[in-house]
């Protein structure tokens, strides 16, 4: 959570400086394949699959066997990545070509700042995704505090020194009206990349009392490191639907006339990913080593239990966050980033993109927790084949990898994707908002394919109690929005959330619909509902002993 609302004080202090001006569309578009590979390491690809790996090697072969791939994979990844950010450096407008081939056609300046700070970030994704590989380590060891709070000092980091840095590269002189330019906008990445180095840092020292000590060592024959390579592979792309689509919208957006539609998606994206990052993604950083110990240990039955649980806490937290958001999409908007650069009219679209995106909210935070389930029951077929040519491996890694479930429905979701955005793009001329309804319906069939899959292979619970679970939850969220929407229209009515008056009706609204939604889930006797009423009586009872 801390490191959630860390993210759109950033973000917030981001639109104060650049607001939704063509500094802002660069940054977020160069910036763009750096934060996807991000995504797809630090809370996917690398950490799901030496997670896995990592934790079932520890239960079977000791710590000195789990070191020893900990020391491969770290080798490992520092060679790739850095042969990967010198090739981008050197071909920056084709990177960029990929993601805003519309701005080389109409907006040549924009497309050549973007191409300069594409080079600039690039080294990003190293840092970052060490960073990934040790959180992996730390959570397999059950350490979740400090690795979870590494994306925190990012933020705090990445603001504080890209602050400075802009500044210092071009002063203010009237900061109720700030002109931050391009050397200020050069300013903030030097900061990005000093906030992944933190990330990384912040995180030595728990290894380090774990006993673990780093030598650069590498063995692409070892067993264990090629595990790790061939999951990532297929993790990579299962868990990249959301973030290429997302990818494909901007590419989209470019061919949309004048500054800010990249701007307004990013921005909408960002307060979508809050509920996502603050549930779905911790209750799956929490839920993978449990399953991949429950799998080593041949105890399915546990396994499909842990599974149930998490889906059902997830929906639990983000059904009202999603109708909530819809409803007060442009007050909330107008709290966080309508200031300095940031303008009206740039609140009234991002809004729009983000009532869009709410749509697709429930069923991303599914994707999180259940993608990681698959490579935790990887299957014997995973294994490298001793004594097979090229070919023959070859081919068995197409069949039994690249078409691996998640990897299928990933796929499926990005051709989807794209056939969405041609027809509401172009089709019924939806613009940006069109974009964003394309990802969020994308994300929600997506995940009813993934349980559809899943519950082949184990018992995630009866289709009665799901059913009595969204009985129970549907009125109380269908509650919680109209609370939000009743307080929206008497209470904020005529007001604007800058003012003290104006955000504390807001806060006040949320929380009465927080409110309403926990007393209706527990007067329903919702069990999630139950079991967070009695975990906060015990912590509020040992926090009063201990006093």
């Amino acid at each position: 959570m801390g490191s959630r609302l860390m993210g759109v004080v950033r973000e917030q202090v981001f639109a104060f400086m650049f607001g939704a001006t063509m500094y802002a569309d660069a940054f977020i578009a160069a910036f763009r394949i750096p934060n996807l590979l991000r995504d797809l390491f630090a809370e996917g690809a690398l950490s799901t699959a030496f997670t896995t790996t990592f934790t079932k090697t520890w239960e079977k072969e000791g710590p000195d066997s789990a070191w020893h791939l900990a020391r491969l994979v770290l080798s490992t990844l520092t060679l790739i990545l850095g042969i990967i950010c010198v090739v981008c450096i050197i071909f920056g407008p084709q990177v960029v070509d990929l993601t805003s081939s519309g701005w080389g056609l109409n907006q040549p300046e924009t497309f050549a700042l973007t191409v300069k700070m594409t080079r600039l970030l690039f080294p990003f994704i190293l840092f970052v995704s060490l960073a990934a590989a040790v959180m992996g380590m730390l959570n397999a060891r059950h350490i979740f505090g400090i690795p979870a709070s590494a994306s925190t000092i990012f933020n705090i980091v990445s603001v504080v020194s890209g602050f400075f840095f802009a500044h210092l590269f071009e002063p203010q002189e009237n900061w109720f009206h700030p002109h931050f330019g391009k050397r200020a906008v050069f300013g903030w990445c030097f900061g990005v990349l000093l906030g992944g180095l933190a990330q990384l840092a912040i995180q030595l020292p728990s290894l380090w009392k774990l006993g673990f000590r780093f030598r650069w060592k590498l063995d692409f024959r070892d067993s264990a490191l090629r595990t790790v390579l061939i999951l990532m592979v297929p993790s990579a792309i299962a868990g990249s639907a959301v973030q290429v689509n997302v990818l494909v919208n901007g590419q989209f957006a470019s061919y949309i006339g004048g500054h800010g539609p990249v701007s307004w998606l990013y921005y909408a994206f960002r307060l979508v990913q809050l509920p996502i990052g603050i549930f779905g993604v911790a209750i799956a950083t929490v839920t993978l080593p449990a399953v991949a110990r429950q799998h080593a240990l041949d105890d399915l039955k546990a396994f499909g239990k842990t599974v149930e649980e998490a889906l059902r806490f997830g929906f639990y937290l983000t059904l009202p966050a999603s109708v909530g958001l819809a409803v007060i999409a442009q007050p909330v908007i107008q709290l966080i980033y309508e200031h300095g650069t940031f303008t009206a009219a740039a609140t009234n679209q991002t809004a729009l993109a983000l009532q869009a995106y709410t749509i697709g909210l429930a069923g991303y935070s599914g994707i999180k927790i259940l993608v990681p389930c698959f490579y935790a029951m990887q299957p014997p077929r995973f294994e490298s084949r001793e004594g097979d040519g090229f070919w023959s491996s070859f081919s068995h890694f197409i069949r039994n990898v690249v078409f691996f479930t998640p990897v299928r429905i990933s796929l499926t979701g990005i051709a989807l994707n794209l056939i969405l955005c041609f027809i509401l793009f172009f089709g019924f001329h939806l613009g940006h908002v069109g974009l964003a309804c394309s990802t969020g319906f994308v994300a929600v069939l997506n995940f009813l394919q993934y349980v559809y899959a899943i519950q082949k292979k184990i018992d995630i619970g009866a289709a009665g109690d799901w059913l009595s679970f969204f009985v129970r939850i549907t009125p109380a969220t269908m509650a919680c929005g109209l609370v939000v929407f009743i307080g929206d229209e008497w209470l904020l009515a005529h007001r604007t959330t800058h003012s003290l008056l104006g955000a504390a009706i807001l806060f006040f609204n949320i929380g009465a619909a927080g409110l309403v939604y926990f007393g209706l889930t527990a007067l329903l006797r919702v069990p999630e509902s139950v079991e967070l009423a009695a975990f906060i009586k015990r912590k509020l009872g040992a926090t009063n002993a201990n006093r």
